[in-house]
């Protein structure tokens, strides 16, 4: 439903698109786009850090299909689309890896957090989408499953999918 709501607004919003405006969605990736259900069964819920880092370089996470439909859908709309993860840029490579697998690599840009980022991923991630708006990007629509990844503004309209696994702030 939540993944509906957001392909009508970006459909919506970019037939209203003012010459010259940059659109842009925003987008989360774990628990949004890539779906880590495999990895998350098999450590039985248990976090541990040495297994989910093999997880993430095996770049073998499943598409949200609902949530592809977004990008597809943005991507046909001539929207930018920029994929901010709380991923460390050491997983640049396997993430982007991952996202050429299910075909959502092009038209995108991947933006990682350093790897001397300190902070919350809510303040990483409000810095990079305030960076995206610095840079005359109107950022139309942030889609994640986790208040920490919408929180901050920055974006025209926010929509926030279930995560029933975690929560991460």
């Amino acid at each position: 439903m939540v993944a509906t709501e957001a392909k009508a607004w970006i459909e919506q919003r970019a037939a209203h698109r003012v010459p010259g405006e940059r659109l842009a969605l925003v987008m989360d990736l774990d628990e949004t786009l890539l779906f880590n259900w495999p990895e998350i069964q098999a450590a039985d819920f248990a976090y541990d850090p040495v297994r989910w880092n093999a997880w993430v370089e095996s770049a073998a996470a499943h598409p949200g299909e609902p949530v592809r439909e977004i990008y597809e859908v943005a991507r046909n709309d001539a929207v930018e689309i920029f994929f901010i993860t709380g991923r460390r840029e050491r997983y640049r490579d396997a993430t982007a890896k991952n996202l050429q697998r299910i075909q959502c690599s092009d038209s995108a840009t991947l933006i990682c957090r350093p790897a001397d980022s300190q902070g919350t991923a809510a303040a990483f991630k409000t810095a990079a989408r305030k960076q995206l708006v610095q840079e005359g990007h109107v950022i139309i629509a942030n889609v994640g499953d986790q208040l920490s990844d919408l929180s901050g503004g920055f974006a025209e309209r926010t929509f926030k999918l279930p995560d029933p696994f975690y929560f991460a702030e």
